[in-house]
C-alpha cells in the first residue's frame, strides 16, 4: 500500500494536537507521577500482621530479624524487605483413616476409604482399622520456613510411622481396650521428639485415637472370638462367685470350730488347775489338822449328796441287819 504525501501531513497533524492537548495539563502530569510513587512507595514499605500471627522479614531472601507481632510495621520497599505471616497461634489438625468434610454440632465426614493409611498389625499379628486424629501448631516460625519444605506431610508421614510402631507393641485386645490412653501419650511423646530432632518448629498439642475396629472382612471372625471370650468370662465370674460364696463360710466355721475348741480346752485347763490348787490347799490344811480336816470334808461331801437324794435310811451301827427296820409293804423307809 502507498501512502504518498497525503499520509505524512496526516501523521504530523496528529502530533500537533497531541501536544496541544498536553500543554494544557502541564502543572498537573507531575503532580499525578508524584502521588502515584508515593501510593506505591507506601504500599510497598507497610504491612500488617494478624492478632494470631507473627511475620518473618527476609531481606533478599535471607532472614535478617526476630520475628515481629501483631499490627503496623515498616519494611524495606520494591521487594527489597518480604515478609511471610505464620500463624502461631491456630491449632492445626491432620486426620488419618476419615476425613471430615464440614465440622459442627453434626459433624459431616467423607464416605471414601482410607485403608491404606489406617489399617494396621498389632502386636499378636491381628489386624485393625485404626483411626487418629494429630493436632499441632505452630512454635517456631523460623524453623518452620528454613528447615522443612512440606510440614503438613512431616507430621503425617511421621504420625503414621509412630502410630504402626506402638500398635505393633500391643494386643489386639490391649489397642481396642486397655492401653489406649496409654498409646496416645507415647505416640505424642515420640512424635515431638522426632519433630524436635529434625528442628521443624512443630509442637504436637493431641494425639487421640477415634475409632479402632477390626476390617470388615474379618468382623464376623472377630465378633465370634469376642462372643466366646466373654461367655468365658461369664463362667469365671460364676465360678468366683459360687467360690467367694463357699469357702468364706467354710473359713468361718472353721474358725468358729477352732475357737470353740480353744475356748473349751482352756475352760479344762483352768478347772484342772483351779482342782489342783484347791487340793493343794486342802492337802495342807489336812496335814495341819488331819481329823478336823476329814470332818469337813465329810460334811461339805454330805451337804451336797443329800439335797439330791430321794429316800434317806438312817441305820444304827450296831445293828447287824436292816431287814426289821424296813416297813416293806410302803415306799420309803425310816426317816
Amino acid at each position: 500500500m502507498e501512502y504518498g504525501g497525503n499520509g505524512q501531513d496526516d501523521l504530523e497533524r496528529i502530533i500537533n494536537l497531541g501536544k496541544q492537548k498536553l500543554s494544557k495539563f502541564g502543572g498537573v502530569v507531575p503532580l499525578i507521577v508524584v502521588g502515584l510513587f508515593i501510593v506505591i512507595l507506601l504500599k510497598s514499605a507497610i504491612y500488617s500482621i494478624g492478632p494470631d500471627e507473627v511475620g518473618v522479614v527476609r531481606r533478599f531472601g535471607k532472614y535478617i530479624a526476630p520475628p515481629v507481632g501483631s499490627g503496623l510495621h515498616v519494611k524495606l520497599p520494591f521487594g527489597i524487605d518480604k515478609v511471610i505471616p505464620v500463624k502461631v497461634e491456630r491449632i492445626f489438625k491432620q486426620e488419618f483413616g476419615v476425613r471430615t468434610l464440614r465440622s459442627g454440632v453434626r459433624s459431616q465426614y467423607s464416605t471414601g476409604s482410607y485403608l491404606d493409611e489406617s489399617l494396621m498389625l498389632t502386636g499378636d499379628l491381628n489386624i485393625l482399622d485404626v483411626r487418629w486424629i494429630v493436632q499441632f501448631r505452630v512454635k517456631d516460625p523460623v524453623q518452620l520456613l528454613f528447615n522443612t519444605r512440606d510440614p503438613e506431610d512431616n507430621v503425617r508421614d511421621i504420625s503414621e510411622v509412630v502410630m504402626r510402631r506402638f500398635v505393633g507393641n500391643y494386643s489386639v485386645d490391649e489397642v481396642l481396650s486397655t492401653k489406649r490412653e496409654e498409646i496416645d501419650d507415647l505416640a505424642h511423646i515420640e512424635m515431638q521428639k522426632i519433630l524436635d530432632k529434625y528442628e521443624t518448629g512443630i509442637q504436637i498439642v493431641t494425639v487421640k485415637l477415634q475409632d479402632v475396629n477390626p476390617p470388615d472382612e474379618v468382623k464376623p471372625a472377630f465378633n465370634e472370638v469376642n462372643e466366646a471370650k466373654q461367655e468365658r468370662e461369664r463362667v469365671i465370674n460364676q465360678a468366683r462367685q459360687a467360690y467367694n460364696k463357699v469357702i468364706p463360710r467354710a473359713k468361718g466355721e472353721a474358725e468358729q470350730t477352732i475357737r470353740e475348741a480353744e475356748g473349751y480346752a482352756l475352760d479344762k485347763i483352768n478347772r484342772a488347775k483351779g482342782e489342783a490348787e484347791r487340793f493343794s490347799t486342802v492337802l495342807a490344811e489336812y496335814k495341819k489338822a488331819p481329823d478336823i480336816t476329814k470332818k469337813r470334808l465329810y460334811l461339805e461331801t454330805m451337804m451336797e449328796v443329800l439335797p439330791n437324794a430321794k429316800e434317806k435310811y438312817i441305820i444304827d451301827p450296831k445293828q447287824s441287819s436292816i431287814l426289821p427296820l424296813l416297813n416293806l409293804g410302803q415306799k420309803g423307809g425310816v426317816k
